[in-house]
C-alpha cells in the first residue's frame, strides 16, 4: 500500500540536505580548517576531493550491494555515519582524524542517494513518483542554499565546532524521522547484476559520463576555493563571504528553475549551452576580480549558473541510463563526484603554481572539454532525436 504522508518525502529530503551539507559545507570554512590544523589551502582543499573521490570509486559497486537490501535500513545506516563524522569533526583537533572520518561517510553517500531517490518512488502513487523524485532531489540545490553559507555562517559568527554541530543535528534529525515514519521496505524483485551493468555497454553513456565528470570539474575548480578567491582576489571579509555564500545559494534555487524550464524545451541545445555559460562567468569573474562592486553582481550570475550543472548533469546522464534508473543514479553520483575530485585537485594546483586569481582558467579548460565531449556525443548519434525537444515540438 502506498504511503501517503507527504512528512515522508520531507524527510528523505532532510537526509539528503544533511549529506550534501556534510559534503560541501567545508567549502565555506576551509581557511578557517587551515587555521586550526596549520595546513596549507591544497591540503584542507583534500577534505572535499578525498571525500568525492571515495564516492566516484565506491557508489556504483555498493549501490549493487545494497540493491537487495531493506531500504530503511540501508538509508538509518547512511545517515548514522553521517551524524557521527560530524560529532567527530567537532571534537577531533587532529587533521588525519578528520581525514578518516571524511572518507568513511563518503562510502555512504552514493547509497543513501539512489536508495532515496527510490524509496520516493515508491511511497507514492505511479502518477506522482516523478513529483516526489523531484522533492528529494530538490535537497541537493537547498543544500547549496542554506547548508553551504550556514555553514559558513556559523563558523564565523560562532565556531567551527557551532558550523559542524549544525550538521550533525540536521542528519539526526533525518535518523529519528526514518527510524519513526518510514516503513520497512524489504525488495521484493529484484534487478539483476548484469541487466544493470548492461547499460555500460552503450557507448553514448560513456560519453556523457565524461561530459558530466567536466561539467562537475568546471563548476568544482574554482567553487571549492570560493572562500580563497573573494577573500584574496577581492579582499574580502569572513562575514561577507559567508554573506555571499548565502546569497549564492539562494539565486542556486531561481537558476534550477530556469534551467528545469529550459530542459523541458530542448535537452541538448541546454546541455551545449551550459559550458559556453560557465565560460563567460569565468571570465568575467577574472576581469572582475579584483574590484568589490562587480564582484557583488557576479555573484548573483554565477550562482544561478552554477546550480544548472546539477540538474543538467543528472538529466543528460540519464538519458542514456533510464532502463536501470537506481544504477543510473548511482553513475551520475559517483562520476559527478569523480569531476568533483579532479576538478578541486586541479583548482588546489593552480592556486599553489599560479596563485589564486589564476585559479578561473581550470574552470574555463574543463568547461572547454565537456563542451567538445558533448559537440563529439550530438554529431554521433545525431539520428538520436531529443526527446524533450520533441516533447515540446507535440505540445
Amino acid at each position: 500500500m502506498k504511503q501517503r504522508n507527504p512528512l515522508l518525502i520531507v524527510i528523505l529530503a532532510l537526509g539528503v540536505f544533511g549529506i550534501i551539507t556534510t559534503e560541501i559545507g567545508v567549502v565555506g570554512v576551509l581557511p578557517r580548517i587551515t587555521e586550526k590544523f596549520g595546513v596549507t589551502a591544497s591540503q584542507s582543499g583534500l577534505l572535499v576531493s578525498l571525500f568525492a573521490l571515495v564516492v566516484a570509486v565506491s557508489g556504483p559497486f555498493l549501490t549493487l550491494l545494497a540493491s537487495g537490501m531493506n531500504r530503511k535500513r540501508i538509508l538509518l545506516l547512511s545517515v548514522l555515519v553521517f551524524t557521527i563524522s560530524n560529532v567527530v569533526y567537532m571534537i577531533t583537533d587532529s587533521y588525519g582524524v578528520m581525514m578518516l572520518f571524511r572518507i568513511l561517510p563518503a562510502f555512504f553517500h552514493p547509497v543513501f542517494f539512489s536508495v532515496a531517490l527510490v524509496t520516493a518512488a515508491k511511497l507514492v502513487p505511479p502518477e506522482k513518483s516523478g513529483a516526489a523524485v523531484t522533492k528529494v532531489f530538490a535537497g541537493i540545490t537547498v543544500g547549496f542554499a542554506f547548508g553551504v553559507p550556514l555553514t559558513s555562517y556559523l563558523a564565523e559568527q560562532f565556531s567551527l565546532e557551532t558550523a559542524f554541530l549544525f550538521g550533525a543535528l540536521v542528519n539526526a534529525a533525518a535518523f529519528l524521522g526514518i527510524l519513526f515514519w518510514l516503513p520497512s521496505m524489504p525488495v521484493g524483485e529484484r534487478m539483476s547484476y548484469g541487466k544493470q551493468l548492461g547499460i555500460l555497454r552503450k557507448p553514448g553513456l560513456w560519453l556523457n559520463i565524461g561530459a558530466v565528470m567536466c561539467l562537475f570539474a568546471a563548476m568544482f575548480s574554482v567553487y571549492s576555493y570560493f572562500a580563497e578567491y573573494l577573500g584574496q582576489v577581492t579582499r574580502m571579509s569572513g562575514s561577507l563571504i559567508s554573506a555571499l555564500l548565502m546569497v549564492f545559494g539562494l539565486v542556486m534555487i531561481a537558476g534550477n528553475f530556469l534551467f528545469g524550464v529550459m530542459l523541458q524545451k530542448s535537452v541538448t541545445k541546454t546541455v551545449m549551452l551550459f559550458p559556453l555559460l560557465y565560460i563567460v562567468i569565468y571570465l568575467l569573474n577574472y576581469w572582475m576580480g579584483p574590484y568589490l562592486i562587480p564582484m557583488l553582481g557576479m555573484i548573483v550570475l554565477w550562482g544561478i549558473v552554477h546550480s544548472g550543472g546539477l540538474i543538467i548533469s543528472q538529466t543528460w546522464l540519464m538519458d542514456e541510463s533510464g532502463e536501470a534508473p537506481e544504477f543510473g543514479n548511482s553513475l551520475f553520483v559517483s562520476f559527478s563526484n569523480l569531476g568533483i575530485t579532479i576538478g578541486s585537485a586541479a583548482g588546489g594546483w593552480f592556486i599553489s603554481r599560479l596563485g589564486v586569481h589564476q585559479l578561473v582558467w581550470s574552470g574555463v579548460l574543463f568547461a572547454g572539454l565537456a563542451f567538445v565531449l558533448i559537440v563529439v556525443k550530438r554529431n554521433a548519434f545525431r539520428s538520436q532525436t531529443d526527446p524533450a525537444g520533441r516533447r515540446a515540438a507535440a505540445e
